[in-house]
């Protein structure tokens, strides 16, 4: 709901605050007087065309600052990244300079135009706006009849089913598109899998085979070694031959010697026990070494094989188990390709089968409330002068390749303003009264489902007077129970309606005009409707008449 509006520097404004209330608030004044000034500063501030034909004269900017109540657009707000202030206020803020720069802010964080718009959208409809934003766009027909007829959960879960339906079907276009390249591959997988299964490579074989081909590199040096090594300790004059001849020369010493002796005796005999088991160990890994001459040339090619398959897969030899189970695995889904597409075709088909009857469900609501509409609309009508105008919601079915998640029809607002014409959009054949009178009648009938919460009219009873003006009245009065409407008016029968008088006059203030707007007292509304029912001479008949549209509309 609008709170406030705060104008600064707008053509022949100074400065003006206005507070709005809930409910139908009018602006009144002569013609001239500066009322569509106001609703341009409302227009700018809702992000609409910066012009600087709205600078005041000799100023350099002007601003325009909207002051709503957020109720209901705490989505939007956190999207944005925003909260209300904290004393529950949202500002939408412009600033135009004489360059024709803009700014706008809301709750002063600076934003872009469309951000400001399209907030601006949600919180405010002004009658000049239909054409873009409003029931005159076909783009929005459909949206304002599931609304009529509460069908948006409907709506909703046919959109959703639709979204499941395309994507299973996108799921099957791609697995058959990569069947389809696996096939044509099908030879060379085939040709690779072999390759890599006649190799048979193991986890960690490479690794192993290098330490294993290392080993055997320097094999033939270790024998030699290992060969002159032997050769020094089975010498004529080895090591262990020394310490045999040693222990029979001491064993010949005397009895009386040997106790003497006898730790060296046992120190040699262990030296030569200990000999011995080096020179077992030494033979063994010498006839080790002379083991099959090809182990080494067999380990070099096994080593190239690996390698070389890396290279083809560009992996490391490592993981060409991997790349085998990958390849395996590939060839078994092709070999079951038909039977996944299979499987995916019935989901696709249950998926489509399941948007079918939702939206045919919808279609059958969406017919039915069509019919309603048409009738709420035409009651609405007779009243407001358009009594001959013939109104139909026409639903369109859609081929299917335009079927999508509104559904399988289009829906258009149609009209025929007199008997016997046909009937076409509304913006085209009504004319600008009768076009808000129109409008005005279908708002009132979906005023229970509007989702904006704040209505502006500008002089929808234009040219009408007597039951008329009354009914246009009566039917904003209603229409103000659900929502916040503004309305410009020359109606006394309409602005005898509202909840809040506001009037507008040009001022003369040191050499410059200015337009004034003040709020009207009981008593300055009933001189304001005598003034507009017998003009710049009120009688004593108008202030009469004045009082008794007053009391006609409080009853």
């Amino acid at each position: 709901m609008l709170l406030r509006l705060v104008i600064k520097d707008v053509v022949i404004i100074n400065h003006l605050e206005l507070d709005f209330s809930a409910g139908l608030s009018t602006l009144t004044g002569e013609t001239g007087a500066g009322k569509s000034i106001l609703l341009d500063s409302l227009q700018l501030a809702l992000g609409g065309r910066a012009d600087t034909g709205l600078i005041r004269s000799g100023q350099q900017q002007a601003s325009v600052t909207a002051v709503f109540h957020p109720r209901g657009l705490s989505e939007q707000l956190d999207a944005l990244g925003l909260v209300p202030d904290d004393d529950d206020e949202l500002r939408l803020r412009r600033v135009l300079n004489a360059d024709g720069k803009s700014r706008a802010y809301i709750n002063d964080t600076p934003v872009s135009a469309r951000v400001l718009r399209d907030l601006g959208n949600e919180l405010v409809e002004i009658q000049g706006q239909f054409e873009q934003h409003g029931l005159l766009a076909p783009s929005r027909h459909r949206s304002v009849l599931d609304s009529f007829a509460r069908l948006q959960p409907l709506a909703s879960t046919v959109a959703k089913a639709y979204e499941e339906w395309q994507d299973g079907a996108q799921r099957l276009a791609d697995e058959q598109a990569k069947l389809e390249k696996d096939r044509q591959e099908q030879d060379y997988l085939e040709h690779v899998a072999k390759e890599l299964a006649d190799a048979a490579p193991k986890e960690g074989e490479h690794d192993e085979l290098a330490e294993q081909r290392q080993r055997l590199q320097h094999a033939e040096k270790l024998a030699e070694y290992l060969q002159e090594a032997l050769n020094i300790l089975q010498a004529d004059v080895g090591v262990e031959r020394l310490i045999h001849q040693a222990l029979r020369v001491l064993g010949r010493s005397p009895d009386l010697l040997q106790r003497q002796i006898e730790p060296s005796l046992a120190a040699l005999e262990r030296a030569a026990d200990l000999i011995a088991d080096a020179l077992g160990q030494i033979e063994m890994l010498a006839s080790e070494q002379n083991g099959d001459p090809y182990e080494l040339e067999r380990v070099a090619e096994r080593l190239f094989l690996l390698k070389d398959l890396a290279r083809k897969h560009d992996c490391d030899p490592n993981t060409l188990p991997e790349i085998q189970a990958r390849l395996e695995d590939q060839l078994g889904a092709i070999e079951q390709a038909d039977e996944t597409l299979q499987r995916l075709s019935l989901e696709v088909a249950d998926l489509k089968q399941r948007y079918d009857d939702l939206a045919d469900q919808l279609s059958e609501k969406r017919r039915k409330a069509a019919a309603k509409l048409d009738r709420a609309i035409t009651n609405e009508l007779a009243p407001l002068k358009l009594e001959r105008a013939k109104v139909e919601t026409r639903i369109q079915p859609l081929e299917p390749a335009h079927w999508g998640p509104q559904g399988k029809e289009g829906v258009q607002f149609l009209v025929a303003m007199n008997q016997g014409e046909a009937l076409g959009p509304i913006g085209k054949v009504a004319s600008g009264g009768e076009l808000s009178r129109f409008l005005l009648a279908l708002k009132v009938v979906l005023a229970a489902v509007n989702p904006v919460p704040t209505l502006v009219f500008d002089e929808v009873d234009s040219g009408l007077g007597g039951a008329t003006a009354d009914a246009v009245g009566e039917r904003l009065d209603r229409l103000a129970q659900h929502l916040q409407l503004l309305t410009i008016t020359h109606s006394p029968q309409v602005a005898a309606r509202a909840r809040t008088h506001y009037h507008v006059a040009k001022a003369s203030k040191k050499g410059k005009t200015e337009t004034q707007v003040r709020h009207l007292s009981d008593d300055q509304r009933v001189e304001e409707i005598a003034r507009m029912l017998s003009g710049s001479k009120i009688t004593e008949e108008a202030r009469a008449a004045a009082h008794a549209l007053l009391e006609a509309s409080a009853a």
